[in-house]
């Protein structure tokens, strides 16, 4: 029998039965409401391809805030509400914790050993262990005379050529947090490991991105042929597979070795974790090392910057926001130094600027999916081990019976109170178990950005080539990690002692 045959009989077998389990569970179960469905793709058909998280958001009236699909057998649960999301990923968490087969991303591609991707064991543990422990409440204001020193260096950048705000941003947040992660320092935009680096992230935001490849949701297609029809996904996962596998051991191995040589900087989160384990690693212990740094990675890097770019689009399109939080850092900080981390609890406003753009831009739209278990009932509604759960926090985030006037850029909604603020930080930084552990870093990092351009930056729309004034259009990317569209900014220094104190941090940090 040819590998062609035995590959279609594969995906036909995987097929049927994906079939067979669908139509027996769900005669036998009551399931929540969701569109209906077609024999054998069931709602597949009905998978939006560009900003999912609308297209679920726009059915939350019509089916409600948990809504069942099925795609060609596997059933998939959207939760609309954040209580809903609350009682099954935060307080049934010991089974809500598991990742879905990623075949693509994981398997093919080679971001399975990440604790990203790792169901909830042991190898998920240590590693989150590692990365919580290392940038505890405790452990991580070691790191902010970095963050600010790198946020310094990024609006010093923009100042002299906002036309690169998109390069710029990605390239600034990658520098900061190689430094950190690997005690890294890339002095060149064109640094190899650099940018490896940042190739590596968006492979992985494409890649992890439910409904960007068919093999996720049929795996036997991993089968096919490569002179078959359909089987490209292959040779570009291969492609794509060496530059992870590279990156992910080069980063380690540079790290390593150049700890023991004393040029790695210091401190760095790599090279704390090995040196708190007191020996020498073994085989296992490498594995966890390398993969918790590279989770580390993709936690922040993506996230860092499209949180950066989405704050200058806002501040473009609501200059009275700008202006506002600007008075406030004059009042309190004056203009004789730049914003400082620690400076954050007397900054309330600025505070619900950060606040407001987490919810408003929800760059983490569905967040990565979760999977049950084992069998679960919730309100009377039957959810099967495997199903895989998928949080629409940007519906959370903008439901206009939480929110009023959702769309709009309004920090004062919150009004200085840090417990409404950390209802939104909640839910952008993940459920139960999967909380991100690098929560406590990514939050001075953008509070150090914000308040250093807003400190020292007029920030205004940019023009087209005649000369208009044009404002950004407020679309983002579909992907894991959600990024504004490209804009134009035009960013001006507040004061000639404003570029002084940027050009002098600037100079300090490099």
């Amino acid at each position: 029998m040819q590998t062609h045959d035995i590959a279609l009989i594969a995906v036909i077998i995987t097929a049927n039965w994906y079939i067979f389990k669908y139509v027996l569970y769900s005669s036998r179960k009551r399931l929540p409401p969701g569109p209906r469905a077609l024999p054998i793709i069931g709602n597949a058909h009905q998978m939006p391809v560009k900003a999912p998280w609308t297209v679920f958001s726009e059915w939350n009236s019509t089916y409600g805030e948990i809504i069942y699909l099925n795609i060609i057998g596997q059933p998939v649960v959207v939760v609309n509400s954040s209580k809903i999301a609350k009682d099954l990923l935060d307080k049934r968490s010991s089974i809500y914790s598991d990742r879905p087969v990623s075949i693509m991303c994981g398997q093919l591609v080679g971001f399975g050993p990440a604790y990203a991707m790792q169901n909830y064991g042991e190898k998920f543990r240590k590693q989150r262990r590692m990365v919580s422990q290392g940038f505890s409440v405790a452990k991580v204001p070691q790191y902010h005379g970095l963050q600010e020193k790198e946020g310094a260096i990024l609006i010093n950048n923009l100042l002299k050529s906002p036309g690169s705000l998109f390069s710029e941003v990605q390239l600034r947040v990658g520098v900061v947090i190689l430094r950190i992660i690997y005690g890294y320092s890339a002095k060149l935009a064109t640094d190899k490991l650099l940018t490896n680096a940042m190739e590596m992230m968006e492979i992985f935001n494409k890649t992890a991105q439910p409904g960007n490849f068919l093999v996720d949701v049929i795996p036997s297609l991993k089968y096919l042929p490569r002179w078959m029809p359909g089987s490209g996904f292959l040779d570009l996962a291969d492609a794509w597979r060496a530059n992870v596998s590279n990156t992910a051991r080069t980063a380690y191995n540079w790290c390593k070795d150049n700890m023991e040589s004393g040029e790695a900087e210091v401190p760095n989160l790599l090279g704390n974790i090995m040196q708190e384990a007191g020996h020498e690693p073994s085989l296992e212990e490498r594995e966890n090392f390398t993969w918790a740094a590279v989770g580390t990675l993709g936690g922040g890097l993506d996230t860092s910057s499209s949180a950066t770019l989405s704050f200058m689009m806002a501040m473009i399109m609501y200059p009275e926001v700008q202006k506002k939080a600007q008075a406030e850092l004059d009042a309190v900080i004056g203009t004789e130094r730049l914003p400082r981390i620690s400076d954050r609890a007397h900054l309330p406003y600025t505070r619900s600027v950060v606040a407001e753009l987490l919810r408003w831009a929800s760059i983490g739209p569905l967040g990565l999916p979760h999977t049950l278990r084992e069998d679960d009932v919730y309100e009377g509604y039957h959810l099967s081990k495997g199903t895989i759960v998928i949080a629409n926090i940007w519906h959370m985030l903008h439901d206009p019976e939480i929110y009023d006037s959702p769309m709009e850029f309004i920090p004062e909604r919150f009004n200085g109170d840090d417990a409404e603020m950390a209802k939104v930080s909640d839910l952008v930084f993940g459920f139960g178990r999967r909380l991100c552990p690098g929560k406590n870093f990514a939050e001075g990092t953008l509070f150090a950005n914000i308040s250093t351009a807003l400190a020292t930056c007029r920030m205004l729309p940019g023009k087209n080539e005649k000369g208009e004034v044009v404002l950004p259009n407020n679309a983002y990317t579909t992907g894991i990690t959600s990024f504004p569209e490209p804009y134009t900014i035009n960013l001006l220094p507040r004061s000639a002692q404003a570029a002084a104190l940027l050009a002098e941090a600037s100079v300090t940090a490099e």
